[in-house]
């Protein structure tokens, strides 16, 4: 962006804005520490040197890097909006996000996707959108809505689209699906983000193949290697269900290869851990803790983000970059002094005026979009058989694994609390589909839980040890406009109301916050595993795309085999 005014300051012969004195900058080209004054004018980096300003702040020599970048997020996830979200993220560092709202597209067509883009611009953020590419993700669910490439193409020249969403699709992508290849060579030129879950060899190469940029999806070091030879940007994730991050950095560090195609994201991060912890901090913290050198750290959570998805004036403190710039008591520990966004203040951006902006324009539609059919009394009933695929959680992950019972084991498991029955209800257009399975290592003593985030389509979906629990809970949400429930011995034990959409709240931070501490204490109190998010690793047991066995409305699926089980 040219700039008089700017070039003025840069070059000393008209003060800048503001002057941010003795600092200690992270270059994020060089990997070197500058000691210095910067520089802000309009907005942007004048400068690093000496510099006078009609406002001056002395750092007393803190560490300044640039703003963080979450290179990966369904705000959706948070449960709140766009708007209150984005005050969380900035709170602690993170000034640009890349979005993929197809959690709530899902639900609500194009409709919601212009909700978002509306409230993308009342954001203190650089809010940045991918187009979801996978609405409905699969054909092996019913959603609430259909995109297709045609629709999609109507968006791709909004300032705020960056490219096409993850294809979660990758079955399609690699056998030339003609509904998914029209969505690829329709952003040809763009960015593409991947989705692409133990992929490998010739699998791989023909996704890569396809013009795929990048993937979130690795949970080991090899995998993440593997995808880094094809030239797929690898986009290490860290949030409230998926940890990833460990495996990753460990293999980064002591294989030393190079981290110019890694980044940052979360994919799905509860609010409360975000207001705790952060996000892209967390990340880079814990990164550092595991031996990755601190520049590459804050390399992975600005520039090398930056350049992956085209951002050429983010992810650096220097010349005519934004001023977007994070002051840090504390390299190693990534303890946050101060935030600037475009050179203003944190404090002086929240208060008052996100406030004020922190409701969107609702799609009126949106607010009621839980209409399931009446459930049958036997709806949850399970036919008996001498054997049964299982679906098993794994901790700290989203693949699941598919086992095999006999009636025998089935019946011992229920007793001892082991194994729950699950259940998928489709909820947008009351056609009465209702799938029901068996799950372990969910925990669960007594009673059911119950959520309409279910990725991605979200319909219902239920878990209990038993069937009258699970109606009522099915009730539940209905009768609060979708959310989070929790009830036992037919009594509701407690609701998160996620009104819009099913998905987020309208409420602020400070009011929603406590409520989600609540409910998943309670769930935890019924006898949740401790080791898994009581709400986010069930609403991924719907997700038809991940290894190795999914339930949906229209029954158990398998991943590895892409195909339902008969029953």
């Amino acid at each position: 962006m040219y700039s008089k005014r700017l070039i003025n300051a840069a070059s000393g012969r008209e003060p800048c804005d503001i002057v941010l004195k003795n600092c200690r900058v992270l270059n994020v080209f060089t990997g070197e520490i500058i000691d210095g004054d910067i520089g802000i004018a309009e907005g942007r980096i004048a400068g690093i040197g000496e510099y006078k300003g009609k406002e001056e702040k002395d750092l007393e020599g803190r560490y300044v890097v640039p703003g963080f970048i979450n290179s990966h997020v369904h705000v959706e996830s948070s449960m709140v909006t766009p708007q209150v979200y984005s005050v969380e993220e900035l709170r602690h560092g993170t000034s640009t996000i890349i979005t993929d709202p197809h959690e709530i597209v899902n639900v609500g067509g194009a409709d919601a996707l212009i909700d978002i883009l509306n409230a993308a611009d009342e954001c203190p953020v650089n809010y940045y959108i991918m187009l979801p590419s996978c609405v409905p993700c699969t054909e092996f669910e019913h959603s609430g809505a259909v995109l297709d490439a045609r629709q999609l193409r109507l968006f791709m020249n909004e300032p705020e689209v960056l490219g096409l969403g993850e294809m979660m699709n990758a079955e399609g992508v690699i056998n030339n699906d003609r509904t998914v290849s029209e969505k690829i060579k329709e952003f040809s030129g763009m960015i593409i983000d991947g989705h692409a879950p133990m992929y490998s060899g010739k699998k791989l190469n023909a996704y890569a193949c396809a013009g795929i940029n990048t993937d979130h999806e690795s949970v080991t070091f090899d995998e993440a290697l593997e995808k880094l030879r094809c030239g797929i940007a690898v986009l290490v994730r860290e949030g409230s269900a998926c940890k990833d991050l460990e495996a990753i950095i460990k293999g980064v560090v002591e294989s030393g290869i190079d981290t110019s195609a890694l980044a940052f994201c979360t994919d799905d991060k509860h609010l409360a851990d975000i207001r705790r912890e952060g996000t892209i901090r967390s990340n880079i913290k814990k990164a550092i803790s595991l031996g990755l050198e601190p520049a590459k750290a804050f390399q992975m959570a600005t520039i090398n983000a930056a350049r992956i998805y085209g951002l050429k004036d983010t992810g650096a403190v220097a010349c005519g970059y934004k001023a977007d710039i994070v002051v840090l008591d504390s390299l190693e520990d990534v303890e946050i002094a101060d935030v600037y966004k475009d050179g203003v203040q944190f404090k002086n951006i929240t208060e008052p005026e996100i406030k004020e902006k922190k409701m969107m324009r609702y799609n009126t539609g949106l607010m009621h979009s839980v209409n399931p059919a009446p459930l049958a009394d036997d709806a949850f009933d399970i036919p008996e058989r001498e054997i049964y695929p299982v679906i098993e959680l794994v901790k700290n992950q989203i693949i699941t694994k598919k086992l095999i019972m006999t009636h025998e084991q089935i019946t011992e498991n229920l007793k001892n609390g082991s194994v729950r029955k699950i259940a998928v209800i489709e909820r947008h257009h009351s056609t009465g589909n209702c799938a029901c399975a068996y799950i372990t290592g969910y925990g669960l003593s007594h009673g059911a839980v119950a959520t309409t985030v279910a990725h991605d389509s979200h319909n219902i979906i239920v878990i209990g040890d038993n069937d009258s629990d699970m109606h009522k809970a099915v009730e539940q949400l209905k009768k609060i406009n979708g959310g989070y429930t929790i009830i036992c011995d037919g009594k509701v034990a407690g609701s998160l109301p996620l009104e819009f959409g099913g998905l987020m709240s309208t409420i602020s931070a400070d009011e929603f916050i406590p409520m989600l501490d609540d409910i998943i204490k309670k769930a935890y109190e019924l006898g949740v595993d401790k080791d898994i998010d009581p709400f986010i690793t069930l609403s991924f047991a719907a997700l038809p795309v991940i290894p190795e066995i999914r339930i949906t409305d229209r029954g158990l699926f398998d991943v590895t085999d892409f195909r339902f089980i008969e029953e």
